[in-house]
């Protein structure tokens, strides 16, 4: 009996550790994934803050990874973007080479969006057909696959609102094509955080983590909120902080009819509403940080609590920076990482709450 047990506790050992090993294997290819999306995401900013989204002006899913070779095919590729709304009002009398320097931030943005679903199906593929792929995260993972292959259309999507009766993207569509990114990168996140080992650490309550669930989702709409901020050019008027327009609740909120359009297509209450939900966003962080500390103080699930509103406080001091020095480059794109950070983070917090998951049922065959 001794023996036998002995051999059956041996053959559970060995399937704990190859379980263990997978899932190390597909945490390290999700973190790949992650890192891609968040470069995809912060080249995507630059694409807009440049004003360089609409240089390409075809959506070649294949061919589109072959920019011009010769002086005869970027005339080419110039004679379709003088075509545009964009070069006629803006940019009219730019020459083949000023329009390279748009051109490149573009098309490396779509070279990344192409390369990222390579990095994400291939050891997908690899990962399920070497049977490493447990039960459980086969449909999500599959879903998020799908999610991405849909992105890139609504990628297209968005730029055509562009091509022919605006000078620039859709705000709408900017924030549909962003919001995507972020749920993509959420769900990689996750998985990633569900495979990985958990603290033993008992939840503060399920209150706390209830909370932990709505800052997520906050976050994801404050991002929400920023993409129709830099899809209306919203952050490059009103430069003072706390002050907007020199008071608390400016003026001119709901000059457009219906007064709901105002919350969409007037910059000034966009600008305002992307505010209010930081502060919103960053009371919620502290309540949620003092509720844990007060609960569980010797926790993981506090001191990440802790982490999340020093990340939190840290974005909103980027985002006023941004504001006040009219948004530069260098610091508007640390505020939109920064932003993905916040969201990874927060996810993570969320799923910490819930523990890692338990292995599949484990199976020895005995004689």
């Amino acid at each position: 009996m001794t023996s036998a047990m002995s051999a059956d506790e041996t053959a559970v050992r060995l399937q704990v550790d190859r379980l263990e090993g997978n899932r190390r294997a597909i945490r390290i290819w999700l973190g790949v994934v992650l890192l891609t999306l968040f470069c995809l995401v912060l080249l995507g900013g630059a694409t807009r803050l440049t004003d360089s989204g609409l240089s390409i002006t075809e959506w070649k899913p294949i061919h589109g990874v072959i920019p011009p070779l010769s002086a005869t095919e970027w005339e080419e590729e110039f004679a379709l973007y003088q075509r545009i709304p964009e070069y006629e009002q803006i940019n009219k009398g730019m020459t083949v080479e000023e329009f390279k320097g748009i051109f490149w931030w573009e098309w490396a943005h779509r070279l990344l969006a192409r390369s990222i679903g390579l990095v994400f199906a291939l050891p997908l593929l690899y990962f399920w057909l070497s049977g490493r792929v447990e039960r459980r995260v086969k449909l999500p993972l599959l879903g998020l696959l799908a999610l991405g292959g849909f992105q890139g259309f609504i990628g297209w999507w968005m730029v055509s609102s562009g091509l022919a009766e605006r000078v620039d993207v859709s705000q709408y569509r900017l924030a549909t094509h962003l919001v995507i990114a972020c749920l993509i990168f959420s769900g990689c996140m996750w998985i990633m955080r569900a495979l990985a080992p958990h603290s033993h650490d008992p939840v503060p309550s399920q209150t706390a983590r209830r909370w932990a669930a709505a800052l997520a989702f906050l976050v994801l709409f404050q991002i929400y909120l920023g993409a129709l901020v830099a899809g209306l050019d919203a952050g490059l008027s009103y430069n003072t902080w706390p002050l907007m327009d020199g008071a608390l609740v400016p003026g001119d909120l709901f000059v457009q009819s219906p007064a709901w359009l105002n919350l969409f297509e007037n910059p000034k209450t966009v600008q305002l509403v992307h505010r209010l939900g930081a502060y919103v966003l960053f009371t919620v962080a502290l309540w949620h940080m003092i509720q844990c500390l007060r609960q569980a103080p010797a926790t993981t699930h506090a001191r990440r609590s802790v982490v999340l509103f020093l990340l939190i406080t840290i974005q909103a001091g980027l985002g006023i920076t941004t504001l006040v020095l009219q948004v530069p480059l260098h610091v508007a794109l640390a505020h939109q990482g920064g932003a993905l950070i916040v969201l990874g983070f927060a996810v993570a917090h969320w799923r910490g709450f819930l523990g890692a998951y338990p292995p599949e049922v484990l199976v020895v065959e005995r004689d």
